[in-house]
């Protein structure tokens, strides 16, 4: 069976080095053949983006320019819809196979992952990686959760590779505090907004004048 594919949906709006360096943790740590990143056209749980599909898309063509092992999948933006997680999994499935998936979340959404459509059929499709701090294991406070997570719960990565879903497996990253909201405001507010993100990235907002209105 080949390396599975990790797929990372999300806004990307705008894109930065937290999004970036998740990814590339996790390719690493889970010997992935690549991440895919997924813009959402819709959020089913976030508000909608302040950028439009093609600036959103154009910041995440930047953001990876060399980078191994990242790419770019465009499903989401031209289905036109709200974005639901299981109707991805579904396309992408049908794509490549038994090919192994994994979908990338934080902790943070994993907690809520009772409240996302269908989200118990998700492990029928993919795998889960749940990335957290470094030697933090967080409580999962939801019972429901709580229950999904220890009935497929592995501590081994090789059961990623046999086995083409329906695993969820825990994964350190690199801590940074950053956040999409973050960077709007500094921008809003005309302060530097550097480091945050790519320089590339940066400077097509400033080329763009986005964020600065809203």
């Amino acid at each position: 069976m080949t390396k599975p594919i990790g797929i990372l949906g999300g806004t990307f709006d705008p894109v930065h080095h937290g999004h970036l360096r998740l990814a590339v943790d996790v390719l690493n740590a889970c010997v992935l053949e690549q991440v895919s990143l997924i813009p959402l056209h819709i959020p089913a749980h976030r508000q909608k983006p302040i950028a439009s599909v093609q600036q959103r898309l154009q910041m995440l063509r930047l953001a990876i320019e060399g980078v191994r092992g990242l790419a770019v999948d465009e499903r989401e933006l031209e289905r036109g819809s709200v974005s639901f997680a299981l109707d991805t999994l579904c396309s992408i499935r049908e794509e490549v196979g038994e090919q192994p998936l994994c979908l990338i979340m934080g902790m943070d959404a994993f907690q809520k992952l009772n409240s996302w459509y269908e989200w118990k059929s998700l492990s029928e499709y993919a795998h889960i990686l749940v990335a957290g701090r470094p030697g933090v294991e967080a409580e999962i406070e939801n019972a429901d959760v709580r229950r999904f997570y220890e009935q497929y719960r592995t501590e081994a990565v090789s059961d990623l590779h046999t086995n083409k879903a329906g695993q969820i497996y825990n994964v350190e990253i690199s801590e940074l505090n950053i956040s999409s909201t973050k960077i709007r405001e500094l921008i809003m507010t005309k302060r530097d907004a550097h480091f945050l993100l790519p320089e590339n990235v940066l400077s097509y907002i400033e080329k763009e004048d986005l964020y600065h209105r809203h």
